[in-house]
């Protein structure tokens, strides 16, 4: 029963991460990674599958073996956290509190992510320099 649980997990996670590939404004990195995790605990057919795919396989071996977060994937972030906060200003009439919460985290978590090297060059060099890879050594 668990298995088949992370099994329709990972299925609507690829589903939404085909559909943040093709719509502005939905991202497809953080739903390719949760149906990675969830074929690995549920199929490993399937998990091979998805790190085999020409679109998402190399996002996730840069990401599971690097830690390397593409530049950009960093400015479709922002841009997504912008109109996203523009969204909410224009929905909430204005409420300052709210814009101001969500724009705070969005901004710890844009801090978060662009700690993590853009290009295997970078990973490269910083390995090499013995500079932190984002948050760890």
């Amino acid at each position: 029963m668990k298995n088949w649980l992370w099994k329709i997990l990972g299925f609507l996670s690829l589903g939404m991460a085909y559909i943040g590939v093709v719509t502005p404004g939905i991202p497809y990195s953080i739903f390719i990674v949760f149906a990675a995790y969830c074929f690995a605990k549920s199929s490993p057919k399937m998990h091979a599958w998805i790190y085999g795919h020409p679109k998402f396989g190399p996002f996730l071996r840069n990401w599971t073996e690097k830690r390397i977060f593409p530049q950009k994937m960093k400015y479709l972030m922002i841009a997504t956290m912008l109109s996203t906060l523009i969204f909410t200003w224009f929905i909430s009439g204005g409420n300052v509190k709210a814009v101001a919460w969500s724009g705070s985290f969005m901004f710890l978590v844009a801090v978060w992510a662009w700690r993590y090297p853009p290009t295997e060059e970078e990973y490269n060099r910083r390995k090499e320099a013995g500079e932190r890879i984002a948050w760890i050594k």
